[in-house]
C-alpha cells in the first residue's frame, strides 16, 4: 500500500485513490499523525476533532466520485473564514463566535468532496503582511524556523508546504495570499475581485478583499479557484466572469526599473536569476517606472482605505482595544482620523493613478515583480514591526486597488537555502491566462513565439469611453483587441459631451473648422466585430475617420440630433483632457 506523499498535492492523491492504494480513512489516519507530530504549534488556531474527522472521511467510501472534482481532498482555511462547527477568531480570543453555517466557498469546496481538516493562524485582523501578530505564536517558514512565514494567511501557507494538507484559503486585500507563498515556496493565487464569493468572510477591506488559494502547482490552486468560484448574489462584491475566455497576448513582461533591495543582495541575485531563466525561455522584459503603482500602494496605508480596517473592526475596538494586538490596534485607530471628504479625495486620486497605472500595463502583456523584495527573522520583525512589514507589501499592496489578477509563483532559491518567488499581475480576468504561464514556467517549457498579427483584424479608432484607463476598454480587451497607438484625428473634426449617457461619453462629428482630437487605435480581432458593434448604441456608431497623419481608419462617430443638445468641448483636445478638467 502506497502511503501519504510527503507533499500531498491534488493529482497525487487522486491517483492514488483511483489506484486503489488509498483511501480517504486512511489518508486521514496519517495525514492526523503528520499533523500531530509537526514541531510548529502556531500553525493553527482549531482543528476538528481527530475521531470527527476520520468519520467524514470513512463515509466517503473507497471509491472516488467523479462528480466531486475534490473528492477526499485535505484542505485548511484560514481563521477570518466561516466553517460550520469551529469558531471565527481572526486570531483575536475576545472576537470569536461560532458561525450558523459555512461561508461561501467553504460550502463549494466541500460540495465538491474536499475534507476541512481545521483553521489556520493568521495576523490578527488580517492586518498584516509578516504571521506574527497573532496571539497564538508567529508560524515559522518551513525552510528556516528562524524566518517568519508571511502573512496574514500564515498559517494556510505553512500547513501547505509542510504537507499537512492539500491547499489551503487564505485572503488577500494587501499581499497576504502572495507573500507567504513567496516565502514558503507556493502557488498563491491571488483571483480577481469578486470572482469568489466574500461572503462569509469577515472583512479586512471590504471593497479590496479576496479569499486567495495556497497550493503546490498552479493545476492544483487553479482546479480549487475553479470549484470555489461562482457568482453570489448574497454578496454585494461578488461579479460574474466574463464567459469568453481570456489570454495573455504574448510574454513580453513589464519589470520594476531600478527595484529597491534593502540591502538584500541575496533576493536581489535570486530575482535576477529568475529573469534570466525567463529570458532564456523566450519571455521580453522590459524596465517599466512604477511610480504609479508604488503611489497607489500609499493609499491602502497612509489614506483613507485605512478607515475600511476601522469599519470592519471599529466596534471591537471601542470596547475591547485591550484585546487588540498593539501593532493591529495602532493601524485600525489610524482610520478613525479620515472623513468623508477624505475618502472622497482619496478615490479621485486612485482614478487617477488608475488611468497611469493602465496605460503602463496596456503597453505590456503582464508585471512581473519579485514576490517580496526580501524576508527577515521573526527577531527582526518584531524589533520592527511596522518598517519591515511595509517593504514586504511593495510589489502587492497597488493590485487589489488597481482591479488586478496576480499569481505568485516559486522562483529560484536564494544561496542562503531560502526561498524566493516571483508574481506575474495582469488586468482583471487574466486569472486562467496566469495560470497558463505559471504552468509553462514550473516546467520550464520554451514560450511559444509571438504570432504575427493576423490580417484578419479591424483597426477601430476610439476617443471616449472606451480610452485606456476609462469604463469601457474592457469591453475591448474582453474581445481580445490589442492597443496599437495613441494619435490624433485631422483637424477636421470637433467634440462634444453627449447628454445623459451612462458612462458619459463624448460624440466626435467632422466639421468646415475644428481640431486635432486625441483618439487611440486598437486592432479587434475579426470574428469579435459583431460582438463589438453589438454593444456600440445610438447616438454613436462606427464610421471612417481621418487622421493627422492621411490615414482612414473606422471609429466612433455620433449623430447629428445629439450633437445639438451637447456641450462642445473640442478646445480640450481629447475626452481624458475634458474628464481631468476641474468642474467649470
Amino acid at each position: 500500500m502506497n502511503s501519504l506523499p510527503k507533499l500531498p498535492g491534488i493529482a497525487a492523491l487522486q491517483a492514488l485513490y483511483r489506484q486503489g492504494s488509498l483511501t480517504p480513512l486512511q489518508m486521514m489516519r496519517e495525514l492526523l499523525a503528520r499533523i500531530a507530530a509537526y514541531p510548529d504549534p502556531a500553525v493553527w488556531i482549531s482543528r476538528f476533532d481527530d475521531g470527527a474527522l476520520l468519520e467524514t472521511a470513512g463515509r466517503l467510501g473507497e471509491t472516488p466520485d467523479p462528480a466531486r472534482p475534490l473528492w477526499g481532498i485535505p484542505f485548511a482555511v484560514k481563521d477570518n473564514i466561516d466553517v460550520a462547527g469551529l469558531p471565527t477568531t481572526a486570531a483575536c480570543p475576545a472576537y470569536a463566535y461560532q458561525p450558523a453555517e459555512d461561508a461561501q466557498v467553504v460550502a463549494r469546496l466541500r460540495a465538491a468532496g474536499a475534507l476541512v481538516i481545521g483553521k489556520t493562524n493568521l495576523d490578527q485582523f488580517a492586518t498584516g503582511l509578516n504571521g506574527t501578530r497573532s496571539p497564538y505564536g508567529a508560524p515559522r517558514c518551513v525552510y528556516n524556523g528562524d524566518y517568519i512565514s508571511g502573512g496574514s494567511s500564515s498559517g494556510s501557507a505553512v500547513a501547505v508546504a509542510a504537507g499537512l494538507v492539500s491547499f489551503a484559503l487564505g485572503t488577500d486585500t494587501a499581499g497576504s495570499g502572495r507573500v507567504p507563498a513567496g516565502i514558503n515556496n507556493l502557488v498563491g493565487l491571488k483571483p480577481t475581485r469578486g470572482w469568489l464569493s466574500n461572503r462569509g468572510l469577515l472583512p479586512a477591506c471590504r471593497s479590496l478583499d479576496c479569499i486567495s488559494v495556497f497550493a503546490l502547482d498552479v493545476d492544483d490552486a487553479e482546479c480549487v479557484a475553479l470549484q470555489a468560484a461562482g457568482f453570489d448574489a448574497q454578496d454585494i462584491y461578488s461579479r460574474p466572469a466574463p464567459t469568453l475566455p481570456l489570454r495573455l497576448r504574448g510574454f513580453r513582461f513589464g519589470i520594476p526599473k531600478d527595484p529597491p533591495w534593502y540591502g538584500d543582495a541575496l533576493a536581489e541575485a535570486a530575482f535576477a536569476q529568475s529573469c534570466e531563466q525567463l529570458r532564456g525561455l523566450g519571455a521580453e522584459l522590459v524596465s517599466v517606472d512604477f511610480t504609479p503603482l508604488f503611489d497607489t500602494a500609499a493609499l491602502l496605508y497612509h489614506g483613507p482605505w485605512v478607515a475600511e480596517r476601522s469599519a470592519a473592526a471599529g466596534e471591537f475596538l471601542r470596547t475591547h482595544a485591550q484585546d487588540m494586538d498593539p501593532t493591529v490596534r495602532g493601524i485600525v485607530e489610524q482610520g478613525l482620523r479620515y472623513s468623508a471628504v477624505d475618502a472622497f479625495e482619496g478615490e479621485y486620486r486612485r482614478r487617477e493613478l488608475q488611468q497611469r497605472a493602465d496605460a503602463i500595463m496596456a503597453s505590456v502583456d503582464a508585471l512581473l515583480v519579485p514576490t517580496a523584495p526580501s524576508v527577515y527573522t521573526v527577531a527582526q520583525m518584531q524589533a520592527d514591526p511596522v518598517e519591515l512589514n511595509s517593504r514586504l507589501g511593495l510589489y502587492t499592496n497597488f493590485v487589489n486597488l488597481l482591479d488586478w489578477s496576480a499569481l505568485a509563483l516559486p522562483a529560484a532559491f536564494r544561496s542562503d537555502g531560502l526561498p524566493s518567488g516571483i508574481t506575474l499581475i495582469a488586468p482583471a480576468w487574466q486569472d486562467r491566462a496566469l495560470a497558463d504561464f505559471g504552468r509553462r514556467w514550473l516546467k520550464r517549457e520554451i514560450l511559444p513565439a509571438a504570432q504575427p498579427k493576423p490580417a484578419s483584424s479591424l483597426r477601430v479608432a476610439v476617443v471616449g469611453a472606451h480610452l485606456r484607463g476609462m469604463p469601457l476598454n474592457r469591453e475591448l480587451t474582453e474581445l481580445g483587441a490589442s492597443f496599437v497607438e495613441a494619435t490624433h484625428t485631422s483637424t477636421a473634426y470637433r467634440l462634444y459631451a453627449l447628454r445623459n449617457t451612462t458612462p458619459p461619453k463624448p460624440g466626435l462629428a467632422r466639421s468646415g473648422e475644428g481640431a486635432a482630437i486625441e483618439v487611440e487605435l486598437w486592432d479587434l480581432p475579426m470574428e469579435n466585430v459583431g460582438r463589438f458593434l453589438a454593444g456600440v448604441h445610438a447616438p454613436l456608431g462606427i464610421g471612417s475617420l481621418e487622421l493627422a497623419d492621411g490615414r482612414w481608419v473606422k471609429g466612433f462617430i455620433c449623430e447629428p440630433q445629439a450633437i445639438a443638445e451637447a456641450s462642445d468641448i473640442t478646445h480640450y483636445g481629447g475626452w481624458r483632457a475634458y474628464r481631468a478638467a476641474p468642474p467649470s
